[in-house]
């Protein structure tokens, strides 16, 4: 299974949640911070896309999944930060691939991405709204497309509410996901 959402969408809760039945979580996100640790390079929000931009001129738009492929080597897990068409297409090699995506209006991401205080989160709206912006379309082949990833989600999960409606949310789709067939 992949997430796929905008800046403070809930990704990381709807990872968390995953991880407390079991599941295995890892990122595309981890495939670049194994990069930057290697190039010795210290792990910020710039340097993590930048790093991405590289990895895929290097390798392919589908470069990070692919690598997370190879360390899962078969096994189920929840995949977090798709955040281009390449990485679904590396993705769906899989014929179990269910991708996902987190959806929350501005005002609500904005909310939380102030509340959780990352270290690289904008401190001011228009700075969070302008590095959203930059990540919706992709300029090249090396670039996030975040509409376009969006676009190829089975299934949407709307976050507005409180975090006990996302966990029923989940809990329906986990009694889908897990019926018997």
């Amino acid at each position: 299974m992949g997430l796929t959402g905008r800046n403070a969408s809930g990704k990381t809760t709807v990872v968390s949640w995953f991880s407390s039945k079991g599941l295995r979580t890892t990122s595309c996100s981890d495939s670049i911070r194994r990069w930057l640790s290697e190039q010795e390079i210290e792990e910020t929000r710039d340097s993590l896309i930048e790093g991405g931009r590289e990895l895929r001129r290097r390798g392919g738009a589908g470069v990070l999944a692919e690598m997370l492929l190879d360390s899962l080597d078969g096994e189920d897990a929840v995949i977090d930060s798709i955040r281009t068409p390449g990485e679904v297409e590396a993705l769906r090699k899989r014929s179990d691939f269910t991708l996902i995506e987190i959806r929350a209006g501005i005002d609500s991401r904005w909310g939380r991405s102030q509340s959780r205080a990352r270290i690289g989160d904008p401190l001011e709206k228009e700075v969070f709204i302008a590095q959203e912006k930059s990540e919706e379309v992709a300029k090249d082949e090396a670039g996030q497309a975040l509409n376009a990833t969006a676009a190829l989600a089975d299934m949407v999960i709307v976050n507005e509410g409180a975090i006990e409606d996302l966990h029923d949310d989940l809990n329906e789709l986990w009694l889908t996901l897990t019926k018997p067939v």
